[in-house]
């Protein structure tokens, strides 16, 4: 209110002054014209101070609790804002850790894997090894019994050959007697 008071003064004195310091010319209406324009302008701004003196002071007391508000509520957004980072990030981490602990197991369970198929390989490889020195040590012994067997047909073959060549008819029948009397003998 002071400072309305404060501005109609100033507006009305200002002009006043400037007029009196015109140096007396002539002019049409002359200082009562003067105080009645004043006079005019003091009424108008009292009117327009009465009627919208509520509305002024509503309007700046409105944008500053508008202003506070908003101050406030973004206050209240930067608080939610950083506990939402803070929350983020803590679930961040956690993820991180949780994916540096599956990626450890992934790799623990690769090597535990790589052993496995690694004994499995030499258990393979022994039982090829076993089954080989068996099939050769069977084929060996194939191959030694056809080669007795072949020696023994060849020295039956021989051995014929040659009685054949050196016994005789006598001498064959002293034989037969011979084994006749061994087995009666034993029997």
């Amino acid at each position: 209110m002071k400072r309305l008071l404060f501005a109609v003064l100033v507006f009305t004195l200002v002009p006043l002054f400037a007029y009196a310091s015109g140096g007396g010319e002539a002019h049409e209406g002359g200082v009562g014209d003067l105080w009645w324009r004043i006079l005019n302008f003091v009424i108008l701004a009292g009117l327009i101070y009465k009627f919208s003196a509520k509305a002024i002071v509503n309007f700046f007391v409105g944008n500053r609790a508008s202003i506070k508000n908003s101050l406030d509520e973004a206050v209240a957004a930067k608080e939610e804002a950083q506990k939402k980072l803070e929350e983020h990030s803590a679930r961040l981490d956690k993820a991180t850790a949780e994916i540096a602990g599956i990626a450890d197991m992934i790799k623990a369970q690769g090597l535990a894997e790589k052993e496995k198929i690694i004994e499995e390989a030499k258990r393979t490889a022994d039982k090829m090894r076993e089954d080989s020195e068996a099939r050769i040590e069977q084929e060996f012994k194939r191959a030694l019994h056809q080669l007795r067997n072949e020696a023994t047909e060849l020295s039956v073959k021989m051995a014929e050959e040659i009685l054949k060549k050196n016994i005789e008819e006598k001498d064959h029948e002293n034989m037969v007697s011979d084994f006749l009397d061994r087995m009666v003998s034993r029997n």
